[in-house]
């Protein structure tokens, strides 16, 4: 028979002689309802695709992307995000810095803070750890690719996915109950939300992982998976987005509601702008842009769903890590302290090097260390008396 055959667009398994091998298009093309075949041939060759990519996948060659212009649209949009995540690891590492260093930011806040802080660095390096291992090389047959180090990679990225909306959860419940309650005991608290940030993930991984060892064991764990494998993951997902929209709106008519009923009245105008921009505050902090596509098949607006999930997700850590430590106005106000402290220290110790160098070039120093030295030395005595001594 053909053995499995990686075409670079779609692995195609093992076939026995004459046997018709049927699959649906690949993941990044638009149409997901068409479908592509190939024919185990009398000298055990494969056949080639029919019909062509360029007609059962939903382009055609004279009006839209083919394979190649997908391949560069696809390379030009992982430098993209590839970027994003970069900008997002760096600042939320300064970020967690910055909290860490300083005394007055140990607070309840600011440790939920610092946790989905990691959850967005884990999620950028799981993505270029996932893509040095999968996609480094481009002759790799992601067919024949089934290593411990590749099924690692995916159920790291897997983890670190997960781990991000739990604690995108954790930061709206969070929320939810200081705007509730007047009195929290931040210490109750703060221990069971980081046993939920953390171990939830880690439950449902674990759960995924033994599944996907009995029940689907192929490849790198990349490949479509069927319905309680997929569900294994996507469903605590879907939950926690669906919570956290939940939680937004009703964040967002507690603040109508304050705003409204705060004294002193104030323009309807002013009200608007501070309601919008706590809106716009609160949107990178809870994911809400990601129930545009959470309850859609993936199928629907691929190339949208990139841009807002990817794209707009990868810079997603820079954005809370922007609004949330350094446009702060307290993280502003310690850091200007800390400066002019250092700005301080560094005139005083200056100062002080300047005083020392000048007492000792000064002549009266240089005068005085004569006079001790003569007081020290007995040869130096005789020698000057002996001088005198012969110009008298």
């Amino acid at each position: 028979g053909c053995a499995r055959d990686w075409d670079g667009l779609t692995c195609w398994p093992r076939a026995t002689f004459g046997e018709v091998v049927k699959i649906p298009c690949p993941r990044f093309f638009e149409e997901f309802t068409s479908f592509l075949q190939r024919n185990c041939t009398q000298e055990e060759y494969w056949s080639e695709p029919f019909p062509p990519y360029t007609i059962a996948c939903g382009f055609d060659e004279g009006s839209s992307k083919g394979p190649e212009d997908q391949k560069s649209y696809y390379s030009a949009f992982w430098r993209v995000y590839t970027a994003g995540y970069a900008a997002s690891v760096t600042s939320l590492i300064t970020a967690l810095i910055v909290f860490a260093a300083f005394r007055k930011f140990h607070c309840t806040r600011n440790y939920i803070h610092m946790h989905l802080f990691v959850s967005f660095i884990l999620r950028a390096v799981a993505v270029f750890t996932k893509d040095a291992v999968l996609f480094a090389d481009e002759t790799m047959d992601h067919c024949l690719m089934s290593t411990v180090a590749c099924k690692a990679a995916v159920a790291f990225f897997q983890f670190s996915i997960l781990a991000n909306f739990f604690w995108l959860l954790i930061e709206g419940i969070y929320l939810q109950t200081l705007l509730l309650l007047t009195f929290v005991s931040n210490k109750k608290f703060v221990w069971w939300f980081i046993f939920t940030g953390w171990g939830a993930p880690t439950a449902v991984m674990l759960a995924w992982v033994l599944t996907r060892i009995h029940q689907q064991n192929t490849g790198c764990w990349d490949d479509d998976e069927n319905g309680v494998v997929l569900w294994i993951i996507k469903g605590p997902i879907l939950l926690t987005v669906l919570i956290n929209f939940i939680i937004f709106i009703n964040v967002i008519r507690i603040l109508v509601h304050k705003l409204k009923s705060q004294e002193g009245g104030g323009s309807h105008s002013s009200h608007f702008v501070r309601l919008a921009k706590s809106t716009l505050l609160l949107i990178p902090l809870f994911g809400v842009h990601y129930i545009v596509f959470a309850f859609f098949p993936e199928s629907t607006g691929l190339e949208a769903r990139l841009y807002i999930e990817l794209g707009l997700g990868s810079f997603q850590g820079f954005v809370v890590a922007l609004l949330y430590c350094f446009s702060n106005a307290e993280v502003q106000t310690e850091l200007k302290k800390q400066l002019c402290k250092w700005q301080h220290q560094e005139y005083l110790t200056f100062s002080h090097k300047q005083g020392a160098l000048s007492r000792e070039t000064s002549p009266v120093n240089y005068v005085t260390q004569l006079s001790l030295l003569d007081k020290i030395s007995p040869k130096r005595r005789s020698s000057v008396l002996q001088d005198g001594v012969t110009t008298v």
